[in-house]
């Protein structure tokens, strides 16, 4: 299933009710996420996950539910601390009963504004291993933008995907398979898609992690990091005053950092970007943040 990773329109949707937009580059066949209004994502009970955690949620007719427009059912809503560096969520959602939950996500910044939406189709069917369920399955890499306290992760599904079905593996087939064994020629079980299911969330904390800035409108590539909320926030956080230098950067010296600052930003990764500019903040530099913000803008 072919995976599509959507950067969306930060406000529009939440301020006038109307749905969330793709960028006019994003190929006409992607998906669009459905419209939630403001109210709604407010009133909802959003639970903290503090990574390192892995959790297993029942959805079921007694968990939150959302029954406007597209989306239909059971949903789990949580947020994520903004002050651990990037984060890489693995959602799966495994099947029982010949039953699965499917799954899209919608992650928000920290004033609940859209930052990136990631489809059913962004979640493959995965066959059972050892281990592990017939399950569907993705992994998010998320950075909060600076400044943040948290961000939040929505999961739900949809009328359209609930009118779909999902082939598994046949049992015999995947133990076949798992010792070499010759496939049997038997008939592959089928999943009907459900309101309700079992999901698993695993979160960790990273560092190091390049990312794409969203918020610009721009398509962000599928398995590709993601960084959530305004670089706003970059421009208004001060330098600590104790890293200060007493005197300025040398201009050979500021002119080095502004380029490995532009140079990280345009090859995506933010936060090596984001380390220089603090880096050259300690050493005295005057630009680098104007540099950081200048070139995330003119990037988008």
């Amino acid at each position: 299933m072919k995976k599509n990773l959507l950067s969306l329109c930060l406000s529009l949707a939440l301020t006038l009710g109307a749905p969330l937009v793709a960028n006019a580059d994003t190929p006409a066949n992607v998906s669009i996420a459905p419209a939630i209004s403001a109210s709604t994502l407010q009133s909802l009970p959003w639970q903290p996950l503090m990574p390192p955690v892995s959790q297993d949620i029942k959805l079921d007719n007694v968990s939150p539910q959302i029954n406007q427009g597209d989306i239909q059912g059971a949903i789990a809503a949580y947020t994520l601390p903004a002050d651990r560096g990037s984060l890489e969520v693995t959602l799966s959602s495994i099947s029982k009963n010949n039953s699965l939950y499917a799954p899209s996500v919608l992650v928000l910044d920290e004033h609940l504004r859209p930052a990136a939406y990631y489809p059913s189709s962004y979640f493959p069917y995965q066959p059972p291993g050892a281990m592990s369920s017939d399950r569907l399955e993705g992994t998010l890499k998320l950075t909060p933008a600076l400044g943040q306290k948290q961000i939040y992760l929505l999961v739900y599904t949809t009328r359209q995907d609930l009118a779909k079905t999902t082939q598994l593996t046949n049992p015999a087939k995947a133990y076949a398979q798992g010792v070499g064994n010759a496939v049997p020629d038997i008939p592959d079980p089928i999943a009907r898609h459900s309101t309700s299911g079992t999901i698993k969330l695993k979160v960790t904390a990273e560092q190091g992690s390049g990312n794409i800035m969203i918020g610009m409108l721009q398509p962000a590539p599928a398995a590709t990091p993601v960084v959530v909320g305004s670089t706003a926030a970059v421009a208004a956080a001060p330098a600590p005053a104790s890293t200060q230098p007493a005197e300025p950067m040398l201009n050979d010296t500021e002119a080095y950092f502004n380029n490995g600052i532009k140079q990280a930003v345009k090859a995506g990764d933010i936060d090596k970007a984001l380390k220089l500019m603090n880096e050259a903040e300690k050493l005295g530099s005057t630009t680098a943040r104007e540099t950081f913000i200048g070139s995330v803008k003119g990037k988008g």
